[in-house]
C-alpha cells in the first residue's frame, strides 16, 4: 500500500524564496526540436522529471543521442529509425508529439504506455497522419505501432482539436520535416489552452522555422532545416503556482527567482488570477513575489486557456470566503484523470461544497476537515491537496511521489518553503 504523506500545516504565514525547476512545456517541446533539427543542441536548465525523461527515452529509443553533460543536455540529432518500443508513460505530449515523429522513422515503432494512457484522446491526430501518409496499426488510441517510411506528405490537412491543443502542436513541431509545406486547420469546437500551441509556435520560429498564422485556426509550416543551438529553458511557470498559492492562502509572501518579464508559457496567467482572489503580484528583477491578502475572495473566471491551473486553483478556492465558478475546463475530463470528477469527489472528501457543471467546477465556502485526499496518479491533484493542508489539519495525501512526473522533490521543495 502506497504510504500517505501528511500535509504539512502552516502555523504562521509562509515567506519564503522558492527556486522552481524549468518549464516540462519548453522542455519537451525542445527536445523533440533538437530531434529533428540539423545540428546539434545544448538544452540548459532543462527539466529533468519523468515525462520529460519519457520523452529523451523515446527520442533515444527512435535513435537520436541524448547525453547529460554537465548537467546539460546534449542533443545530436541522427538517422530516425526502428525497430523500436517507446514507452509514453501517461504523458500527454509524448504520445502525442512523438506519433508524427515515428512516422518520420524508418522501421516499425510501437508506442504504448500506462492504462490510462490508453483513455486518453489521440484518434484526430492518427487519422491527420494517416492522411499525410503514415502507416499506422492499431485503433484511434493507444497502443499503437507506427510502420515509419521515413517520410511524411505535406498540404493541407484538417485536425480537430477541441479534445486537446496537442494535436496541433504534434503536427507543427514536425511539419518542418514534412516533404511540402503544410497548412493544419482545425475543424470542430473550441480548442482548449490556445497558449500552449502559441509556445509551440514561439519555439518553431526561433529555432529558424517558417510559421504562419493564417487565421485564429489554420498554421502554415513550411518544410526546412532547424537550428535551436544553445537554449536555456525557463523556470515553470504552471508548476510555480502550488506555492505561490502558499502565500495566498496563509497571507504571507513567496518570491519564485527568474521569473521571465517577456514569456510564451501559458503559465503566466496564474498572476492575474490570483490578483483576482485578492493577492498582490510584484514582477520585477528578482522575480514574481505575491503576497496573500488578509480576507481571500471566490471568483468566477474562464480557465480554457490554462486549463493546468484549474487543480490548485480549486483548491485556493476551496479556502476562500465567498463562492468561485471555474468554467471552461471540460477537457479536464480527459486528462491524467478525470480532473473535474477527482476534484468534485476528493474536495467534498474534505467537507467543500462542490459541484460539477458541464465545462467546470462551483466551489462554495464551507468548513474544512481532514482526510485522505487521493491523487488518481496526477501530480496537480497532489499539488492541489498540499495548498489546501497548508489550512486544515489532518490532510493525508495518498501517492504524493506522482508529483515526480513533472516537479521531482516536491515534498523537498515544500517543506523548505515553510522552515
Amino acid at each position: 500500500m502506497t504510504p500517505l504523506w501528511p500535509a504539512p500545516v502552516a502555523e504562521v504565514p509562509v515567506v519564503a524564496t522558492v527556486r522552481v525547476p524549468g518549464s516540462k512545456s519548453v522542455t519537451n517541446r525542445a527536445l523533440v526540436l533538437a530531434a529533428l533539427a540539423a545540428a546539434p543542441t545544448t538544452l540548459v536548465s532543462a527539466l529533468r522529471s519523468r515525462d520529460t525523461e519519457l520523452m529523451a527515452g523515446g527520442l533515444a529509443a527512435l535513435g537520436t543521442s541524448v547525453e547529460d553533460r554537465d548537467g546539460a543536455w546534449q542533443v545530436e540529432p541522427r538517422r530516425l529509425c526502428g525497430p523500436a518500443e517507446v514507452d509514453v508513460g501517461n504523458a500527454g505530449t509524448v504520445m502525442r508529439f512523438l506519433l508524427p515523429v515515428a512516422a518520420l522513422a524508418h522501421g516499425d515503432v510501437s508506442l504504448d504506455g500506462d492504462p490510462r494512457s490508453h483513455q486518453r484522446p489521440i484518434g484526430s491526430l492518427v487519422d491527420c497522419l494517416r492522411h499525410l501518409g503514415a502507416d499506422i496499426s492499431g485503433d484511434r488510441a493507444l497502443p499503437l505501432t507506427v510502420h515509419g517510411r521515413g517520410w511524411l506528405l505535406g498540404g493541407a490537412v484538417t485536425v480537430d482539436a477541441a479534445m486537446s491543443s496537442q494535436f496541433v502542436s504534434a503536427l507543427l513541431l514536425a511539419a518542418p520535416r514534412f516533404a511540402d509545406a503544410t497548412e493544419i486547420r482545425h475543424v470542430g469546437g473550441p480548442v482548449p489552452s490556445v497558449p500552449h500551441i502559441d509556445l509551440t509556435v514561439s519555439m518553431l520560429r526561433s529555432a529558424g522555422a517558417i510559421v504562419e498564422h493564417v487565421d485564429t485556426m489554420t498554421w502554415r509550416v513550411e518544410p526546412g532545416p532547424l537550428h535551436l543551438g544553445r537554449l536555456v529553458v525557463e523556470p515553470d511557470l504552471s508548476n510555480a503556482a502550488p506555492f505561490l498559492a502558499a502565500a495566498v492562502v496563509t497571507a504571507g509572501t513567496v518570491t519564485v527567482p527568474g521569473w521571465p518579464m517577456r514569456t510564451n508559457q501559458p503559465g503566466d496567467a496564474v498572476r492575474a488570477l490570483l490578483e483576482q482572489l485578492g493577492a498582490t503580484c510584484v514582477l520585477d528583477e528578482h522575480g514574481l513575489t505575491v503576497t496573500g491578502p488578509g480576507r481571500l475572495r471566490g471568483v468566477d473566471v474562464d480557465l480554457s486557456r490554462v486549463g493546468e491551473l484549474a487543480p490548485v486553483l480549486a483548491a485556493v478556492c476551496a479556502l476562500a470566503e465567498g463562492p468561485s465558478r471555474l468554467r471552461g475546463i471540460a477537457h479536464l475530463r480527459h486528462h491524467e484523470t478525470d480532473r473535474l470528477a477527482a476534484l468534485e469527489h476528493e474536495l467534498r472528501g474534505l467537507g467543500a461544497d462542490v459541484s460539477q457543471h458541464d465545462d467546470g467546477i462551483s466551489v462554495r465556502p464551507h468548513q474544512l476537515h481532514g482526510g485522505v485526499f487521493a491523487t488518481y496518479d496526477d501530480h496537480r491533484l497532489a499539488t492541489a491537496a498540499a495548498v489546501i493542508g497548508l489550512r486544515v489539519p489532518g490532510v493525508e495525501v495518498e501517492n504524493v511521489a506522482t508529483t515526480g512526473k513533472t516537479l521531482p522533490g516536491f515534498t523537498e521543495l515544500w517543506s523548505a518553503m515553510l522552515t
